[in-house]
């Protein structure tokens, strides 16, 4: 796999990421929002696996690739509606990633691997889909907790713990030791519900 295959896959996910209409503002920088949440999956995914592959490189990258094309207003309301939803879109991305994947001429072993983790499948028997589960977790709880935490002031202690364990339980041993760590910033104002929550 060369380099610049990597590269004309990167640069086409962040393509079409940048036509996403939300926008998020950082240090008064604007970005379009999927564009900004897989810049961040990159940057934790260097963080913590220093060796990745282009395959996984670029099934970070891709993981939410063109995500506000499907939405969940589309679906049925309730639990069965939310994950047709869930597992559509899992689909969707994947697809949207071989796709690039194809284009810039990567093999088809490259390209099942990637689609197997951006789809979801197997976690906690696939290795590659368990990575791409434990960055997901790592950026969703450096960046993203405490803006969900802000949006939902009705939730009791109980139900953050809740939502707190069931992403904790999603990820391997190894991402649980980087953030025991230190290795990633915890929300300030959540920080201490967050190690109450996984301590017990």
């Amino acid at each position: 796999m060369t380099q610049g295959k990597l590269k004309q896959a990167i640069e086409l996910i962040d393509l079409a990421n940048h036509q996403d209409p939300n926008k998020e503002t950082v240090d008064n920088v604007e970005w379009a929002k999927e564009h900004l949440y897989s810049v961040r999956m990159s940057e934790m995914l260097a963080r913590f696996k220093t060796n990745a592959d282009q395959v996984l490189q670029i099934a970070c990258r891709g993981q939410h690739m063109l995500r506000w094309q499907s939405a969940r207003s589309d679906y049925p309301l309730g639990k069965q509606g939310y994950h047709q939803w869930r597992t559509e879109l899992y689909t969707f991305h994947a697809n949207h990633v071989a796709k690039i994947m194809e284009e810039v001429g990567y093999d088809q072993n490259a390209i099942d691997r990637a689609k197997t983790a951006v789809s979801k499948k197997s976690i906690k028997r696939n290795a590659d889909s368990q990575l791409l589960e434990d960055v997901a977790g790592l950026v969703f709880i450096e960046h993203y907790m405490l803006a969900f935490a802000q949006k939902h002031p009705e939730y009791s202690e109980e139900k953050w713990m809740a939502i707190i364990l069931k992403t904790w339980k999603k990820m391997s041993e190894a991402a649980h030791e980087f953030v025991l760590a230190g290795k990633i910033t915890l929300p300030a104002p959540l920080q201490n519900l967050i190690i109450k929550s996984i301590s017990e």
